[in-house]
């Protein structure tokens, strides 16, 4: 089996894990509605600024409930079992790709329903909905390896926001700066920005086929 068929096996079963735990997926779903539904009955329609704010915030909130269970969930006899099939380079290169998705998924439903509570002050949209699948992957994978790591220490909830929030801050602040020339007729989209994000992605992508090996190990 080449490496892109195991990559794919393993992302079918966190999907088909995923169906049959439905009670997560609509867990988030229930957060991201309740959030967004007080956000609307407290301030009802903000202006860009804050309406840009509170989307970032909400998307990283959204992050660490979603991608956080992604290695908690592997019992440790079944990442044994796991260790005779495949690499550790296919095993997180599969979760990476899978809590992309989602999370592709959930800010796209996010972005819905802020438009649908809060109103749409965005003037530009297709440039902001890029902006936004662009920084829910981009937290994907940072989050991703967090957890990774957090699933080996007994305090998982501290090992990820000591760990997360150093990181994901800087990265949370360059997508709000980015995503604001959205919510202008004259500004205009940087592309410095965009490219740093993307090779911030690949920073991670590398990070995680060098150092999961480790944890792989232990």
């Amino acid at each position: 089996m080449s490496s892109i068929a195991k990559i794919i096996a393993l992302f079918k079963k966190d999907l088909l894990l995923e169906v049959r735990q439905q009670y997560s997926f609509y867990g988030i779903l229930l957060y991201i509605g309740a959030t967004i539904f007080v956000l609307y009955l407290a301030i009802e329609e903000p202006e860009s600024r804050v309406w840009n704010g509170l989307f970032w915030v909400i998307q990283l909130f959204i992050c660490i409930n979603a991608v956080a269970k992604s290695f908690l969930q592997e019992p440790r006899g079944r990442m044994l079992y796991f260790q005779t099939l495949v690499s550790p380079q296919h095993f997180v290169f599969s979760k990476l790709l899978f809590n992309g998705l989602l999370m592709l998924i959930m800010s796209s439903l996010c972005y819905l329903l802020f438009s649908l509570f809060l109103g749409n002050p965005v003037i530009k949209a297709l440039p902001f909905i890029g902006i936004v699948l662009l920084g829910a992957l981009s937290l994907s994978l940072v989050f991703t390896f967090l957890a990774a790591i957090a699933a080996k220490a007994q305090q998982n909830a501290a090992i990820m926001a000591i760990l997360g929030f150093p990181i994901i801050i800087p990265q949370l602040i360059m997508l709000i700066r980015i995503s604001s020339a959205a919510f202008s007729a004259a500004g205009t989209i940087p592309s410095t920005p965009v490219l740093m994000l993307f090779a911030m992605d690949v920073l991670v992508i590398l990070l995680a086929s060098i150092l999961f090996p480790f944890l792989w190990k232990d």
